[in-house]
């Protein structure tokens, strides 16, 4: 009996001493998904990127129709070539002219897949590039708010697990600091743009100063 009572106090104890250092920890919570969406860099990022797939699209859609055009062309040759009523030269000449509209089709056919495949890779890497440079931005807002607070411990509450449950189950709102990180991103938005657009602006050249006549 008096074992018992000496383990109850000291497991007592010892949840009085974690509760003590559970309650001095400072958690904070951020819903890193939310901040991405709404940071004016992300848009902006995403309007190049759907630029630079229309204009692949665009430069595709002409190849394709400089293919169906030679396609099209060869049809013709070959339609005049089975004409009884040409003559023999004629027919050698077209024949010459469809075979080498051939060999350029299939070399058409290869630029096509290669410029399908290459320009797909670079819309790839470039969707890359600016979303690790976003999210490195993000992380350095949050970073700085996070040792300007004292935080011990911050998760991001929009993460899923491997099992695509939520990692973070519950926590308290006021622990959320997610729109703090936002307007810190947006405070700069259209600033960085007008000073770009003022250095890019050219400055007037200036007038020299007229020299008074010697009397």
């Amino acid at each position: 009996m008096k074992k018992t009572i000496i383990l109850l106090v000291a497991a007592l104890g010892f949840s009085g001493v974690y509760n003590a250092s559970a309650q001095q920890l400072k958690i904070g919570t951020v819903d890193m998904k939310k901040v991405f969406e709404n940071y004016y860099k992300t848009k902006d990022a995403e309007q190049r990127i759907n630029d630079a797939r229309t204009a692949a699209k665009k430069e595709l859609e002409d190849r394709m129709d400089t293919y169906k055009k030679a396609t099209e062309d060869i049809k013709k040759l070959n339609d005049e070539i089975q004409s009884p009523a040409l003559s023999k030269e004629s027919k050698d000449s077209k024949t010459k002219q469809r075979d080498d509209k051939i060999a350029d089709i299939k070399g058409m056919e290869r630029e096509i897949q290669e410029f399908q495949q290459n320009r797909q890779k670079q819309l790839e890497e470039q969707t890359m590039r600016m979303r690790s440079g976003i999210v490195d931005e993000i992380q350095k807002v949050v970073s700085d708010r996070v040792k300007a607070d004292q935080y011990d411990i911050v998760f991001d509450r929009s993460g899923p697990s491997l099992n695509g449950v939520p990692i973070l189950l519950y926590a308290k709102d006021s622990y959320d600091f997610t729109q703090d990180v936002v307007s810190a991103l947006n405070k700069n938005k259209g600033k960085e743009e007008a000073a770009s657009s003022s250095e890019a602006t050219p400055k007037p050249a200036s007038t020299p100063a007229t020299k008074p006549k010697n009397k």
